[in-house]
């Protein structure tokens, strides 16, 4: 059973890896590429590159979310705020993924009817948004399982599952997410916009399990 644990772990691992770097391309690189590429080149990319990209990106998602789930139910693991809060920002960019970005990226990209502007700004905002909760999702992971020695250890390691924080938390999260469905990206806008949002959620985050 241990070891069939491991090869979870690992196996999420490599998942997120794919997943995640995808994401950042998206969002760090392509976006940029597209706004600048001659009309010859942004044709070509959207024809061949993005939908390859796409497809790892979605299913590197997929890989993520089962291995994980598998794990949260299955896997002896000790349980804290930070596991349960992780697993709901991965739980959330992964709907994002399936139910909001690919679909509206296919329109986006011509592989299939509709309004591609309209598609694009809404693939757009819920990727923004996916970035947006990277970093708080992978300090959940980091913290729930592994800890951080010393001073830092009673800020990561917390089991204390308060009314407060919870509430607090998922509060945060929903407002967040309904805004990846029908608000704007505001600070999302620019690359250093969203680096900076995602950095500054995951110290109110860790603020919010320490204090309340």
């Amino acid at each position: 059973m241990e070891f069939l644990g491991f090869l979870f772990r690992w196996s999420h691992l490599l998942f997120g890896i794919a997943w995640i770097g995808m994401l950042f391309y998206f969002n760090f690189v392509q976006g940029g590429y597209f706004k600048q590429a001659s009309a010859e080149g942004l044709a070509d990319a959207k024809a061949k590159l993005a939908p390859s990209a796409l497809w790892w990106f979605r299913w590197g998602a997929m890989g993520t979310f089962l291995t994980g789930a598998i794990m949260l139910f299955t896997v002896p693991t000790a349980t804290s705020n930070y596991i349960w809060i992780g697993s709901l920002f991965g739980t959330l960019m992964f709907l994002n993924v399936w139910l909001i970005i690919w679909p509206n990226q296919k329109i986006a990209l011509g592989m299939v009817e509709g309004d591609g502007p309209a598609a694009g700004a809404k693939a757009l905002l819920a990727s923004r948004h996916n970035v947006l909760f990277a970093a708080p999702m992978a300090f959940c992971m980091l913290a729930s399982g592994h800890g951080i020695s010393g001073a830092w250890s009673g800020w990561t390691q917390s089991t204390d599952w308060t009314a407060t924080s919870t509430i607090v938390m998922l509060a945060i999260i929903a407002a967040l997410e309904v805004n990846a469905l029908v608000g704007k990206q505001g600070p999302l806008t620019t690359v250093k916009g969203v680096i900076h949002s995602s950095l500054a959620l995951t110290a109110v985050m860790v603020l919010v399990f320490k204090f309340l």
